[in-house]
């Protein structure tokens, strides 16, 4: 499996993906917004569009999509309850089904609501998997639920999937907003020395060679998976003192996502 992340430069600092097979040159295009960029790196590298991949329905996510088809004839994938807000969907997927790229890429998705609740990460079958998370997990950071979405929603699919995953997958979020989601956590958790330490050295990353995470590291860095954490919990007992000495994760992350939301 060949990944290519396309930083499109834009005001909602979106990333591209194109996943592409080897040995056939076949690429499915992630939330291909920047459509144009994404055809001119496929045209270098020899491959050929065959889908498209929509993590959700939000316009920054499907805006390329009728660039990508014109050019290439692209089938359009998303989540199977989205048909009524993607045009032109041709594919409808759920838990555990398999996206194929070529002979050799399997791509399974997740079922992931929060952000949205027609919401699809893509965990790779590779011996390190990668996980293309759209606007669920974020480089220490988590989707809001502002638009179609339920925090409590985005607590399960945290807990129940995201909190199984093997410590080396990789994380291939849908925008760049490191620097903001480690102040964040900061925020929240001052004595974060492997946050401090990131953000030190990525605060003027270069977003077109973006820092890829692991999965470990995001344990490390993501306030949103750190809800048993004493300094996160000192700190949101002081400002909420109704929560209690022992507040559950649940209760955390909700109070977490509030706060990042006007943060």
């Amino acid at each position: 499996m060949i990944v290519e992340q396309i930083w499109t430069g834009n005001a909602y600092r979106n990333f591209n993906y194109l996943v592409a097979c080897p040995e056939t040159g076949d690429a499915l295009a992630i939330d291909p917004l920047d459509y144009t960029k994404c055809l001119d790196v496929a045209r270098d590298r020899g491959w050929t569009i065959t889908q498209i991949l929509n993590t959700h329905e939000h316009g920054d996510h499907i805006g390329g999509n009728k660039g990508i088809v014109a050019a290439t004839g692209a089938r359009i994938v998303a989540h199977k309850n989205a048909g009524s807000r993607i045009p032109n969907m041709d594919r409808g997927v759920a838990a555990g089904d398999v996206i194929k790229v070529g002979t050799t890429v399997e791509l399974e998705c997740l079922d992931t609501p929060g952000h949205t609740m027609c919401h699809i990460c893509l965990l790779s079958h590779t011996d390190q998997p990668g996980l293309f998370s759209g606007d669920t997990l974020f480089n220490a950071g988590a989707g809001n639920c502002h638009n179609g979405g339920h925090p409590e929603e985005l607590y399960e699919t945290f807990e129940r999937q995201l909190e199984t995953l093997g410590e080396d997958t990789r994380i291939f979020p849908g925008h760049d907003y490191l620097v903001n989601n480690l102040e964040f956590t900061l925020d929240r958790e001052p004595d974060n020395a492997t946050a401090k330490d990131m953000l030190e050295n990525y605060r003027d990353q270069d977003p077109d060679d973006a820092l890829v995470t692991t999965l470990a590291t995001e344990r490390e860095i993501n306030t949103f998976f750190r809800l048993q954490s004493p300094s996160v919990i000192a700190r949101l007992t002081d400002q909420f003192p109704d929560l209690g000495d022992k507040p559950d994760p649940k209760a955390v992350f909700l109070k977490l996502r509030e706060l990042r939301n006007s943060w």
